[in-house]
């Protein structure tokens, strides 16, 4: 979270498929709504009259985020996470966000009406009440906001292949400077992995198998389970991160003549299963990189008209 001089705050947010992320947290988009209080406690929204629990299981893909209410309300759960960290319940906002690279010039308006529907908002998430006024909200290509506090690096040609839980998003970056007319978006995210992988289960042993588990092979490479079930996911996650390469390739990625920059939570599968040349391929661990993007591209625009 980023502060500008007249007290707005500057909160960038990662709306992925899988996790919804902030600078400073992240959590699963998984949205249940009930017409009384749940009856356990954690990450429970209160607003408009519905309570809805957030964080169990994932959202599922859908090529027009503003489509329905659940980002909406994850935009809310995310500023209180984030507010939540500096002990704040009341602020005006200004939100920094991102949409996948070949869609956002035809979604970005819509987007921005969605987002910024309600000028003031009151809600209650685990027990504190909020009361912010969304004074804007500036929507950016995904993936390039990711790697901005590395482009004094990135000189020659470079690739970036951010990989969220629905979509990978495509940007060569040459000599420090993005290429719109070589931008691409695949629907090749990691959900894809997690699908393929719990379908190889159900394939081979006719057992359903628990996302979390897949989720936690694809983040640490292993996982407390029997060695059959553990190389069935292996072998389909190794295989899908195979395909991640063949789709680079089709966009002439050439590890011999770009450097490869990997964002997004795919960079775990690669990472762990794929075969890659380390002194020319970066993996950006920091799952929150994203949203830390929008905020310092937003805060140096922003805080330029603050001085006009």
């Amino acid at each position: 979270m980023r502060e500008l001089k007249n007290g707005t705050k500057i909160i960038g947010i990662d709306h992925g498929y899988g996790n919804i992320k902030t600078a400073n947290t992240i959590m699963p988009t998984g949205i249940t709504a009930y017409n009384t209080r749940p009856t356990f406690d954690g990450n429970i929204l209160h607003y408009n009259g519905m309570y809805y629990r957030i964080g169990e299981s994932h959202k599922p893909f859908v090529a027009d985020k503003s489509s329905d209410e659940d980002f909406y309300l994850l935009t809310l759960t995310a500023i209180a996470q984030e507010l939540r960290c500096t002990y704040c319940t009341e602020a005006d906002v200004h939100i920094a966000a991102g949409l996948p690279l070949t869609w956002v010039k035809a979604q970005r308006e819509d987007f921005r009406r969605y987002i910024t529907k309600n000028s003031s908002v009151q809600f209650v998430f685990n027990d504190a009440a909020y009361e912010l006024n969304i004074v804007g909200c500036s929507v950016y290509p995904q993936g390039y906001p990711a790697v901005v506090d590395r482009l004094s690096q990135m000189t020659g040609v470079n690739l970036l292949a951010d990989i969220g839980n629905g979509t990978m998003n495509i940007m060569f970056i040459n000599d420090k400077r993005p290429v719109e007319s070589k931008c691409c978006t695949e629907k090749l995210g990691v959900n894809q992995c997690v699908i393929a992988a719990k379908n190889a289960v159900m394939d081979r042993f006719c057992t359903k198998i628990d996302e979390s588990i897949i989720e936690q092979v694809i983040r640490t490479g292993k996982a407390d389970i029997s060695e059959r079930y553990l190389n069935c996911i292996t072998d389909t996650i190794k295989m899908y991160c195979t395909g991640i390469f063949e789709a680079l390739a089709k966009y002439e990625y050439d590890p011999e003549l770009m450097r490869l920059y990997i964002a997004g939570g795919g960079g775990c599968i690669v990472k762990h299963f794929g075969e890659y040349d380390a002194s020319r391929v970066t993996i950006i661990d920091d799952i929150c990189a994203a949203a830390k993007g929008y905020e310092a591209i937003a805060d140096r625009q922003l805080g330029k008209e603050e001085k006009t």
